[in-house]
């Protein structure tokens, strides 16, 4: 499994994995999964019991399609994905970073979506 990946992803999968086995999403408390690239950006929100995703966002939408994957379009991002969850009467996620370092793209995801009082 680990064979073709490069050092890099080596070690996030490794740090996804460390992660994902104590992380776990409910309908009361879904898991507000982050994954992103050179070029996109993406946010689900996901009932792991159901194994229904309950919102999504990403720069593959028409809306976010010309934006490019840096810090601000993570926030609107994130602004976007707190909006669907309140249409939806989600307040509170379990936030999973995904392997990737709570960081730039990735904190500029979780501080748009705590900005519309979504909690985790």
């Amino acid at each position: 499994m680990f064979k073709k990946l490069n050092d890099k992803d080596r070690k996030r999968l490794k740090r996804k994995i460390h992660i994902r086995k104590n992380l776990s999403g409910t309908a009361e408390r879904p898991r507000m999964t982050v994954s992103r690239s050179n070029c996109n950006l993406s946010v689900q929100v996901i009932d792991d019991v159901a194994a229904k995703t309950i919102a999504a966002v990403s720069t593959y939408e028409k809306d976010f399609s010309s934006l490019k994957p840096n810090t601000e379009t993570a926030k609107k991002i994130g602004e976007e994905i707190g909006r669907r969850l309140k249409e939806k009467k989600v307040t509170t996620v379990v936030f999973d970073r995904n392997g990737y370092l709570y960081h730039g793209v990735v904190k500029a995801i979780a501080d748009g979506a705590r900005s519309t009082g979504i909690d985790f």
